[in-house]
């Protein structure tokens, strides 16, 4: 009995073994491949080959497929007069020497960046410092077309500029100002850094409404730790559905290279300033016509106040629209629209997102006493190109 008990063991081992075998490496002799084939186009543990899978758990891939094409490379071309040997001080030898013929050479340079395709009519947005004093701008697409770009516009304010190509079934990347960004998102670095072709990086939302760097006039910037080098300026940072959140525009760095501190301009602002150009040549901002002056902890003792808060209003353009409303030098205003002014910048920048024509109430100071003044904005001065 015990040694036809061991036999029968013996044969559902062996039994075991080559269904094991079997269902392994030819699964479809059984008529179970349907069951052992995964949503993905594994079966059991063997990766699948199908051209057709979806992508990996924690891809990107899906995003850069759809913002990667709208994303160009943008070439300048800068040409200089320059005198082949040093120029003697005195300024009528100076002038003398100029107008010798091939005294002066003719230099060209160039220089790399990058820019994005936001609209089927050609419309690319990239910083004006990519472009600034090009006497030549080339887009080149990731497909390989090229067409010499023209400016249609821009804005030194926040260094934007919009460009036009003149080019068919342009890829075009889709804003995601109606769903900003929050901080820790992951976003995506696209662009083209030192030149190398087009490159992806991966970071998150390191901060939101970074300002007081000192880089543009109104700043309200994206932080990123994706990696931004010289060359990505222009570029675009991408969420994970390839949406653009923001205008990759500057790093902070000691080495000129990456330190993960990355500065993108918001999408809405991007937004607006492409708007304003398309359809006036240049961004409306609302203006006082004043200078204004931060509150320090001496100014504040002073003008016997017992908080620093405010800001001094240091001079005023005659007949501007500050003046017209009221406001004189000497003024503190503590409040804009009942919120507080801590700071000039902040000040000016809530001033400017408001349209020539609209009117504010300012909170201030003067004498001993608050009082509330409704005034009308003007239209900055736009500044030349």
């Amino acid at each position: 009995m015990r040694r036809l008990w061991l036999l029968f063991a013996q044969a559902v081992t062996v039994c075991i073994a080559v269904l094991f075998v079997v269902t392994t490496l030819r699964p479809d002799w059984l008529g179970v491949k349907s069951q052992l084939r995964s949503p993905n186009g594994a079966v059991g543990l063997l990766l699948s080959t199908d051209s057709n899978a979806s992508q990996a758990p924690g891809s990107y891939a899906g995003a850069v497929s759809v913002a990667a094409p709208a994303v160009v490379n943008i070439h300048t071309t800068k040409r200089a007069t320059v005198s082949r040997l040093p120029l003697p001080p005195d300024p009528l030898l100076r002038k003398f020497f100029e107008q010798m013929p091939g005294f002066n050479q003719t230099q060209q340079t160039t220089s790399l960046g990058s820019g994005v395709v936001v609209s089927a009519k050609g419309h690319v947005l990239t910083n004006l410092h990519v472009i600034e004093g090009a006497d030549e701008i080339v887009v080149a697409l990731t497909d390989g077309r090229q067409a010499v770009a023209k400016v249609l516009g821009v804005d030194a304010d926040s260094d934007l500029a919009v460009l036009q190509v003149e080019m068919s079934q342009l890829p075009v990347l889709g804003f995601a100002s109606l769903d900003p960004p929050k901080i820790g998102d992951v976003v995506l670095a696209i662009g083209n850094p030192f030149g190398v072709g087009q490159t992806i990086t991966m970071g998150i939302v390191s901060a939101l409404g970074r300002e007081g760097l000192g880089i543009n006039t109104y700043e309200n910037f994206i932080q990123t730790d994706a990696a931004i080098n010289p060359g990505n300026s222009g570029g675009a940072l991408v969420d994970t559905l390839g949406r653009l959140v923001g205008i990759n525009t500057a790093i902070y760095s000691r080495s000129g290279g990456s330190l993960g501190i990355g500065f993108a301009i918001p999408a809405v602002a991007a937004q607006k300033v492409l708007s304003e150009i398309v359809t006036f040549g240049f961004v409306k901002r609302g203006w006082l016509g004043i200078e204004p002056q931060d509150m320090t902890a001496d100014l504040a003792r002073a003008f016997g106040l017992e908080r620093v808060r405010g800001v001094i209003i240091a001079g005023i353009m005659r007949d501007g629209p500050g003046a017209k409303g009221g406001l004189k030098v000497g003024d503190i205003v503590q409040t804009i629209a009942g919120q507080p002014v801590n700071d000039t910048q902040r000040f000016m920048a809530r001033i400017a997102a408001n349209a020539p024509g609209e009117t504010i109430e300012l909170g201030i100071y003067r004498n001993g006493r608050t009082q509330t003044l409704t005034m009308t904005l003007g239209q900055r001065p736009v500044k030349p190109k």
